[in-house]
């Protein structure tokens, strides 16, 4: 994508002099990232060249599970998780290698800010308004601990046993409309864009929009931007500069999504003919990070607590990034 005038003012203010000067080496830097709209800033620095522009050499490493990007990190195979990466994961596995992990970004929705998430999606012709109408049947969800633990959480909320009023199955996301039109499940609670394509294709319906805000938190962060605090311990310059190229790329983002979201199907699933049908992600970027951003991520941490996922509370904020934490 061409670089606009915007681009260079935010490079040149958040970037400073890295981006202004011929670089005489470059650094590299591994990235593990998902291909999901919640990753679209990376998608933009790479575009756009700002990690050139800051003197980074990108190695770009496509993960195909959250679990996968996490495991990079903690294994040291990669120095940083762009946005995209599972907020409720990283925290689990900070619990069991502690001091592994900064947050300097978080990724979702909210019913405040009137951008979509997750929906609950059911047929079109479904009874189902709600999570309180699933007893008796089958809920498909994003693979994993993360979306396993929310569901269960959303099931209990409405009164129900996730153990025994509703059947909780992974369901890969290209297979969740499919899955829900043919009646091999009765709902999905599904990240965008799925409840937007579904909408469109009239195979099924948001029964809920913004479910998981509404009883969580508002807003709702399932994707996290991640930094090892090896990372920051060995090259903490590195560190910094990465953090800026995020934050520019993600200002970028939330000023004009309409235009950027045009690089999205160049590195995921979702294709050009339904890029008019995307709903803007909630993309906070470091430098704008706020108390209502550190209750929301804490309530989230608490309910792997309150499933016995965690096995003791833990303190989100000691574990977000802060100025301090770069050396020098």
């Amino acid at each position: 994508m061409k670089t606009t005038l915007a681009t260079a003012a935010a490079v040149a203010l958040v970037l400073g002099s890295a981006a202004a000067t011929a670089c005489e080496t470059r650094d590299k830097v591994v990235a593990a990232w998902l291909p999901i709209m919640q990753t679209t800033a990376y998608y933009v620095a790479l575009e756009e060249g700002l990690f050139e522009k800051a003197c980074i050499e990108i190695d770009s490493q496509k993960m195909q599970s959250p679990n996968h990007i996490i495991d990079a990190l903690v294994a040291g195979r990669a120095d940083f998780g762009p946005p995209g990466a599972a907020a409720g994961i990283a925290m689990l596995a900070e619990s069991k290698f502690p001091g592994t992990f900064k947050v300097f970004g978080l990724q979702g929705g909210g019913i405040a800010v009137n951008l979509i998430n997750d929906a609950l999606i059911v047929r079109p012709d479904s009874p189902i308004a709600s999570f309180a109408d699933l007893k008796g049947k089958t809920l498909g969800h994003v693979p994993g601990i993360q979306w396993r633990t929310i569901s269960r959480h959303m099931v209990r909320a409405a009164g129900l046993d996730p153990d025994t009023d509703v059947t909780l199955t992974d369901l890969a996301v290209a297979m969740q409309v499919p899955a829900v039109a043919g009646g091999s499940v009765d709902a999905t609670l599904s990240l965008e864009p799925v409840g937007s394509v579904a909408a469109a294709s009239g195979k099924a319906k948001r029964a809920m929009t913004n479910p998981v805000a509404a009883v969580i938190a508002d807003p709702f962060y399932s994707g996290a931007s991640l930094l090892t605090t090896r990372f920051i311990r060995e090259r903490p310059d590195v560190a910094r500069r990465v953090v800026e190229v995020i934050d520019a790329a993600t200002d970028l983002v939330n000023a004009d999504f309409d235009t950027y979201k045009a690089i999205i199907p160049r590195y995921t699933p979702i294709q050009e003919t339904q890029l008019d049908l995307l709903a803007k992600p909630y993309l906070r970027p470091f430098h704008a990070l706020d108390e209502t951003d550190m209750t929301s991520y804490q309530a989230f941490v608490d309910i792997f607590v309150k499933e016995k996922v965690l096995a003791e509370p833990m303190d989100v904020r000691s574990k977000i990034l802060k100025p301090t934490d770069f050396p020098g």
